[in-house]
């Protein structure tokens, strides 16, 4: 389907294994609408609202948010690789497992967030504020995170590998010991596990 929508009301709306390509919504009225197994790909979310919505294995693949409200929406097992956020609010957010691989949420609001299990593998988030955020068991390999606010964040059993931790804001971050050793790497240590 490939349309354009505008403000419309769908709160509260079921949306089940629907399809939606290259569609723009402007203005459109998410809040507390649930959505199992839905695909949007290539589409454009301006000003629309997915407040205390539901989403669970949909997929948001290659779409721009732009000034979007994502206001206690939680995902579960969600897809939303390539998709960019721009001046969206992403807190509070509940997020479980699924593939964020290539997102782009430069300067994003995401501190206090818990993403559990999430692939982030090569996500910018650079200049975004992660501070006192739970990223356990993600995986983080080649993601963006130049000028990063990390500071207090949880880290653990992350995969951090091509990540250069040194680029970001660390304070009282929590790692795990290979999460330690690749930010001494990068920071130009050669450490050896056999000492």
């Amino acid at each position: 389907m490939t349309k354009s929508f505008a403000g419309l009301d769908w709160y509260g709306r079921t949306f089940e294994g629907e399809h939606f390509t290259e569609c723009s919504f402007t203005d459109v009225d998410f809040t507390e609408a649930r959505t199992r197994g839905t695909v949007f790909e290539f589409c454009r979310f301006s000003n629309c609202r997915f407040n205390v919505s539901e989403h669970d294995a949909s997929a948001f693949v290659a779409c721009q948010f732009v000034r979007t409200s994502w206001f206690g929406a939680t995902l579960s097992g969600c897809k939303l690789a390539g998709s960019t956020f721009v001046e969206c609010v992403l807190r509070p957010l509940t997020v479980t497992g699924g593939q964020w691989d290539g997102v782009v949420l430069r300067c994003a609001d995401l501190k206090r967030l818990t993403l559990v299990g999430v692939r982030l593998r090569d996500a910018d988030l650079s200049e975004a504020d992660l501070s006192e955020a739970s990223l356990r068991e993600c995986d983080l390999s080649l993601a963006a995170v130049r000028g990063t606010n990390l500071a207090n964040t949880d880290l653990r059993w992350s995969t951090v590998v091509g990540v250069d931790l040194a680029s970001a804001q660390l304070h009282q971050t929590q790692l795990s010991v290979a999460g330690a050793v690749t930010l001494a790497e990068s920071c130009g240590a050669l450490v050896d596990v056999n000492a």
